[in-house]
């Protein structure tokens, strides 16, 4: 039992920070998967703008 006194404290403070890194790990690669999917649509657009012959930016006033 005595080990078990020594471990539990020890694993008690590395809990939380492991749960935190966890959660931060998996947010971060949401993000990074999210910008990833956003430029590949934003090339797909772009490629079917030009495609189309439309070569002028939207947001530029004509």
């Amino acid at each position: 039992m005595a080990l078990w006194d020594t471990i539990w404290p020890i694993m008690a403070a590395l809990i939380p920070s492991v749960g935190l890194l966890l959660l931060f790990f998996f947010l971060m690669k949401r993000i990074v998967e999210a910008d990833r999917r956003e430029r590949a649509a934003e090339r797909r657009w772009q490629a079917e703008r030009e495609a189309m012959g439309g070569t002028q930016d939207s947001t530029s006033p004509e």
